[in-house]
């Protein structure tokens, strides 16, 4: 048990006496020796997991059954322990109600299942939300379906150029640059529902229907001024554009997201090649 750092506790419920084995004292920081109170002990859990404990308790009491909680406490250090608690409740051979059980520090296991939920769902360099998070939480979420949340606007981008700096500088100045873009993305849009990096140098921006299209249009001129700020990367300086496209649903609670991609897409190609067009102009 202790190399599993498991301990076992008990309470009485006719007074609320605890009695630990020296895992539990491990795992909330205490020493052996001191006498615990259970409202203190309470007190270190986190409100939410209090809240959580307290009802699985009351409700194993009532029911004479069993509870399983993953519960976060903080500790006299302020370090923070999550917890695995089993309790049962049951009574003793004269009579007496309390309950028993095992907790156990499964802090490195959340820490674990955390990493990996962040590598499944974050796309690596940039940090931002992954392709497979933005399919799953939008795109492939069908009209009948409950909508993400209710929806502003679409907004997708490509940098411009992105292949010349990849030829240029190589493709870790390149990585540095959709870094950077990530990052001032982010920054412009720091009340999005979701930002993601869709493809190569490709992204997507939700917005909630609090921010109103001229307001979204204005940000995204923000946007685009504050990439006008030059990237350095290794003594080198360089420069990036981004184009964007945006759909706008006409009901931000019923929408098709796959119809706003279309949309959106066609808008940032349209961009595209109004700006292909002045830019061949000014050349000839």
């Amino acid at each position: 048990m202790a190399l599993a750092k498991i301990g076992a506790w008990s309470c009485n419920l006719s007074d609320s006496r605890l009695s630990w084995t020296s895992g539990v004292y491990d795992l909330f920081g205490l020493p052996a020796n001191k006498a615990i109170d259970r409202r203190q002990t309470v007190e270190m859990y986190t409100e939410e997991s209090r809240e959580a404990m307290e009802r699985l308790r009351s409700q194993a009491i009532l029911v004479k059954g069993t509870f399983t909680l993953d519960a976060q406490i903080v500790r006299s250090a302020g370090d923070v322990r999550w917890m695995r608690v089993t309790g049962e409740m049951t009574h003793t051979a004269c009579g007496s109600p309390f309950l028993h059980g095992l907790k156990q520090d499964v802090t490195e296991e959340k820490l674990r299942s955390e990493t990996l939920r962040r590598l499944a769902e974050n796309d690596a360099l940039t940090g931002l939300a992954s392709r497979a998070v933005y399919e799953n939480r939008f795109l492939n979420r069908r009209r009948t379906a409950l909508p993400f949340l209710p929806l502003g606007a679409l907004i997708l981008l490509d940098l411009d150029g992105f292949k010349g700096i990849n030829d240029r500088l190589g493709h870790l100045a390149g990585d540095a640059c959709l870094k950077i873009f990530g990052e001032r993305l982010s920054a412009s849009f720091p009340d999005a529902l979701l930002i993601a990096r869709i493809g190569g140098d490709e992204f997507a921006v939700i917005v909630g229907n609090e921010t109103k299209p001229p307001s979204i249009k204005a940000r995204l001129a923000g946007f685009q001024s504050l990439l006008t700020a030059p990237m350095i990367w290794r003594d080198q300086m360089f420069t990036v554009a981004a184009t964007s496209g945006m759909a706008v649903p006409r009901d931000p609670y019923s929408y098709d997201p796959e119809e706003l991609f279309v949309i959106a897409d066609a808008a940032l190609y349209a961009t595209k090649r109004r700006l292909q067009r002045i830019r061949a102009s000014h050349s000839a």
